[in-house]
């Protein structure tokens, strides 16, 4: 994945896109904990560890919300938008 560094203010800033923060389970404001290697890599680390159970009943809530049925898995082989 390739990122554009971007002028924040005084600072330069990555951003990060949201299927990355999604699957960390981070939001606006959470702290990351960044290291640089010998070889000049960049690791990010979320300062919170990740609490799997909580993203997988967040996510289960979502999808409750959105089901799929089969007049609309039809309709979308048909117009073949899948």
């Amino acid at each position: 994945m390739i990122l554009q560094v971007a002028k924040w203010g005084n600072s330069l800033a990555v951003r990060l896109p949201a299927e990355c923060t999604r699957s960390l389970g981070l939001k606006e404001g959470d702290s990351v904990s960044a290291e640089i290697d010998p070889s000049g890599a960049i690791t990010l680390t979320p300062t919170q560890s990740f609490n799997k159970a909580a993203f997988l009943a967040r996510t289960q809530k979502l999808r409750a919300g959105m089901p799929i049925t089969s007049p609309t898995v039809s309709r979308m082989r048909q117009d073949e938008r899948y």
